[in-house]
């Protein structure tokens, strides 16, 4: 689709938005969203009040405008020409909550953090949630891609997830109609989570928080937690650790401009400084280069990069080595 002013979309939207209880920015300044803190413009953003008011709001979106969704932005690179159409972030107000439902069983909003899950299984005595207490990001982000850390994912603790589509349509779905594996959900594009029922099972709290404890140690001394970084930056290939490969590779430490694959950690990409989206996406593709050479293993982005490019900054997807 052509790129057209925040206003503009604004505008389409008709009469119907002054019903409408969020917030509505045109052109939103990404790099404020993201952990990378990296990325140019969407050209506009809307924040719900409530499910209630995001159905209100996707029912005004004309149907040739692109929608997607972000929630605390841990997993995701924006391109320096920013985001085309509207990106919807939901907020803790509405979309936060946190409650028992039900013998073992957890509410949780989409943009809640995955480390509040774990801290009330916690409280409650309910096991099965330490590893959500090591990922860096919100329910929502962990139901699409069904993230996981610490030998658990969330598809091990999912029940029902509910989630609304692209005309304002709610849906319940089950943990099989999330077709989950590594990494991956087969849910609908479309779909906006948001929230979901889990279920874990009775286990004592000395033993859930001494997994907890293994699972913050190991964040604290093998990842750089403190820097500004998306997480892993890709997938563990089959029968590999993306960390290894990329060790192997010489990579380790690679800086292109301000990004760099962390010393620390080489799976996580860094922001040392002022680090335009565009040398972060180059530096990605530099390194998965770099490891097919190497070893013959094509490492698979686990983080989202979303927009477009700048015109003569495009990068094209490694053909034996990184080109752009």
């Amino acid at each position: 689709m052509k790129q057209v002013n925040g206003q503009k979309i604004l505008e389409a939207l008709g009469s119907g938005v002054d019903a409408i209880r969020g917030r509505i920015t045109p052109d939103a300044p990404m790099d404020r969203v993201t952990w990378f803190r990296a990325g140019g413009l969407a050209e506009l953003m809307f924040q719900p009040h409530d499910t209630d008011d995001l159905i209100a709001f996707l029912k005004l979106v004309p149907k040739g405008v692109p929608v997607m969704v972000v929630g605390v932005g841990s997993n995701l690179l924006v391109r320096d020409g920013g985001i085309s159409g509207i990106v919807i972030r939901l907020s803790a107000k509405g979309f936060g909550d946190l409650e028992l439902v039900g013998e073992n069983r957890i509410k949780a909003g989409a943009i809640c953090p995955d480390k509040n899950i774990a801290a009330m299984a916690l409280d409650h005595g309910i096991g099965g949630f330490h590893f959500f207490y090591g990922i860096p990001g919100s329910i929502g982000g962990a139901l699409r891609m069904n993230a996981g850390a610490n030998g658990g994912e969330t598809t091990d603790r999912v029940v029902e997830v509910h989630a609304v589509d692209r005309q304002g349509k709610k849906h319940v779905l089950s943990n099989a109609d999330m077709g989950y594996s590594y990494r991956h959900s087969d849910a609908a594009g479309d779909l906006i989570f948001t929230h979901a029922i889990f279920e874990g099972y009775p286990e004592d709290k000395a033993k859930i928080r001494s997994d907890m404890d293994a699972v913050r140690q190991h964040r604290e001394t093998v990842q750089p937690i403190r820097e500004k970084t998306g997480g892993s930056t890709f997938k563990n290939p089959e029968g590999h650790s993306a960390w290894k490969l990329i060790d192997e590779a010489g990579c380790r430490g690679m800086m292109i401009g301000s990004a760099q694959m962390s010393p620390l950690h080489c799976n996580f990409m860094i922001n040392t400084g002022q680090a335009s989206g565009y040398e972060l996406e180059y530096l990605g593709e530099t390194v998965r280069a770099r490891v097919m050479e190497h070893s013959g293993v094509k490492l698979e982005w686990e983080i989202k990069r979303v927009g477009n490019f700048m015109p003569g900054h495009e990068i094209k997807e490694f053909l034996g080595r990184a080109t752009a």
